[in-house]
C-alpha cells in the first residue's frame, strides 16, 4: 500500500493558527454567549433566531452540490465498477447492523430506569399544539417504502432545489457510473468535475467564517425560546438520553473502531473537534457533513468510498436518532401506562427500523418517525409525544452528534473492509503527527504549492499526489 507524502502543516509547512482563530474555539465562545444571551434576556435572544437558521441555511445550500461532485469524481475514479457496488452493499448491511443495535441500546437504557413510571398521563386529555398536530398527521402518512418511491427526483433540478439527499446520491450515482462507462470521451469531464469541487469547497470556506455567528444565533435562540427552566422539567430523560448516547458513542462504536478498524475512538474526538462544537452550536450534522468528508480523506481513506459511504449514511446511518426513538417510544408507553410484553417490544423495533428510514430528510424526521412508529402499532397514543415535545431541541444536539461520529466509525469501518484505508496513515494523523493544515475546511491544505514542497517540487512528484489514492491533496483553504 503506497504512502502519501506528508501534509504541509506537519514539519515546518504551515505554521499552526493561534488558539484564538480556531474554529472550535471561536464556535464554543459564541454557543456560551448565546446561552447567557437567552438566560439573561429571552426576548433579544429570540430575535436571533434568523442568524442560526441563515448560516445553517447556507451550508444546506451547498451540501447538495457537494455530495453529488464528490461521488461522481468518486465512481468515475475507481477502476472497477463492482468495487462501488460491493462497497454500497456492505455500508447498507453495517447500517442495518448499527441502527439495531442503537434501537437495542435505546430499549435496554429505557427498561433498566423506566422514567415514565408514576407520570400516569391520560392520552384522552393531553392536548396537542398545532405545531405537534402538524408532525402527528405527517406520520400518520408516513410510510416506511417512501424512501424508495421517492429516490427518482421530479426534475433534475428538483433534487437540489428541495434539498433532498437521497436524490441527489441517486442522480450522482447514475451520471458517476455513466461518466465511468464511456471511457476517454468522459475524461475532461471528469477532470472538470475534480476542478469544480475544489471551487465548492472555496466557497464552503467563506461559510465557513460564519460558523461562530451561525453557533451563537442557533444557541440563542433555542434558550430564548424553550427556556433552561425546561431543561428541568424532564431533566431526567434529557440525562439518560445523553448518558445513554455517550455509552453508545464510547463503548459500541470505539469498541468496533478498536476491534476491526484497529483506531483509538478519544483520538478521533479531538481530529474532529471543529466539527463537534459546529454540530453542537446549530443542533444539526448537516454543516459538518462537508468536513467530514475531506477529514476522512486526509486520513486516508479513498475518496470513492467516502464519497459513498458519508451522504448514504446521512440518510440511512442515523445512531442518535435511533436511540431517541427507543427510548421516546417506551417512555411514552411507560408514562401513558400502556404495557408492552418483551415480544411486544421486539416488534417495535422491527418498526422503528422500517420508520426511522422512512422519515430520512423530512423536516422534523424525528418526530414524524416517532409518530409513523406509534400509529403502526397502534397502542401506544400518538398524542404522547406532547409528554417530550418542549425538550425535543434539548435532546437534537445530542442526536447529531451520535449521527456524526456513528457516520465517521460507518466509513472507517468500511473501508477499513474494502481495504481503502491506509491504517498508518490515519495512526499518523489522529496521533497529531500530521497536523491538518491551518486555513483548511474540514481538514485540507490551501494551496498547490503547498503540496509541491511535499511532493519534492516538481511537476511529476505534484501529479502523483493529485493522482493518488487519496484523492486531491491540493484543496481550498
Amino acid at each position: 500500500m503506497t504512502q502519501t507524502p506528508a501534509p504541509a502543516a506537519v514539519e515546518g509547512g504551515t505554521p499552526a493558527k493561534p488558539w484564538w482563530r480556531q474554529l472550535y474555539v471561536q464556535v464554543l465562545v459564541a454557543i456560551v454567549i448565546g446561552i447567557l444571551l437567552g438566560w439573561r434576556w429571552p426576548d433579544l435572544a429570540t430575535s436571533m433566531e434568523p442568524i442560526g437558521t441563515t448560516f445553517i441555511t447556507a451550508m444546506k445550500m451547498l451540501i447538495g452540490p457537494i455530495v453529488f461532485l464528490t461521488i461522481i469524481g468518486g465512481i468515475a475514479g475507481v477502476a472497477d465498477l463492482k468495487k462501488v457496488g460491493l462497497t454500497g452493499i456492505k455500508a447498507l448491511t453495517y447500517f442495518q447492523v448499527g441502527t439495531i443495535v442503537a434501537l437495542l441500546t435505546g430499549l435496554v437504557a429505557i427498561n433498566i430506569f423506566r422514567l415514565g413510571d408514576g407520570v400516569h398521563a391520560d392520552a384522552s386529555a393531553i392536548s396537542t399544539s398545532d405545531e405537534a398536530d402538524q408532525y402527528i398527521k405527517s406520520g400518520e402518512h408516513q410510510y416506511w417504502w417512501e424512501f424508495l418511491t421517492d429516490l427518482v427526483p421530479h426534475s433534475f433540478f428538483g433534487a437540489f432545489v428541495e434539498g433532498d439527499i437521497l436524490q441527489v446520491i441517486f442522480l450522482a450515482v447514475l451520471f458517476g457510473i455513466a461518466l465511468k462507462s464511456v471511457g476517454k470521451v468522459g475524461e475532461p469531464i471528469t477532470a472538470g468535475v475534480n476542478r469544480l469541487t475544489e471551487v465548492v469547497f472555496k466557497v464552503l470556506a467563506f461559510v465557513m467564517k460564519a460558523a461562530p455567528l451561525g453557533a451563537f444565533g442557533a444557541m440563542a435562540y433555542a434558550i430564548g425560546k424553550f427556556g433552561l427552566s425546561t431543561l428541568t422539567s424532564l431533566g431526567s430523560l434529557i440525562a439518560l438520553f445523553y448518558v445513554t448516547s455517550v455509552l453508545f458513542v464510547v463503548v459500541v462504536l470505539g469498541a468496533v473502531l478498536a476491534a476491526f478498524v484497529k483506531l483509538n475512538i478519544f483520538q478521533l474526538f479531538r481530529y474532529f473537534k471543529d466539527e463537534f462544537f459546529l454540530v453542537l452550536g446549530t443542533s444539526t450534522a448537516e454543516p459538518a457533513l462537508p468536513g467530514l468528508m475531506r477529514k476522512l480523506q486526509f486520513m486516508g481513506v479513498e475518496r470513492s468510498t467516502v464519497g459513498l459511504v458519508v451522504p448514504t449514511g446521512y440518510s440511512f446511518n442515523l445512531d442518535g436518532a435511533a436511540i431517541y426513538l427507543s427510548l421516546a417510544t417506551l417512555y411514552i408507553a411507560q408514562a401513558t401506562d400502556t404495557p408492552l410484553s418483551v415480544g411486544q417490544q421486539l416488534g417495535l423495533l422491527a418498526v422503528m427500523l422500517l420508520t426511522s428510514k422512512g422519515a430520512a430528510g423530512v423536516a422534523g424526521g424525528g418526530f414524524i418517525a416517532l409518530t409513523a412508529t406509534l400509529s403502526t402499532v397502534g397502542h401506544v397514543p400518538a398524542a404522547g409525544i406532547m409528554l417530550i415535545f418542549g425538550i425535543d431541541k434539548f435532546m437534537s444536539e445530542c442526536r447529531a452528534l451520535v449521527n456524526f461520529y456513528g457516520n465517521a466509525v460507518a466509513t472507517l469501518f468500511v473501508a477499513r473492509w474494502e481495504n481503502n484505508l491506509d491504517l498508518e496513515r490515519a495512526r499518523a494523523v489522529l496521533a497529531g503527527r500530521h497536523e491538518v493544515p491551518a486555513g483548511s475546511i474540514g481538514g485540507f491544505a490551501g494551496s498547490a504549492k503547498v503540496t509541491e514542497q511535499h511532493a519534492g517540487g516538481n511537476a511529476d512528484g505534484l501529479e502523483q499526489v493529485r493522482g493518488g489514492r487519496h484523492g486531491a491533496e491540493v484543496a481550498p483553504q
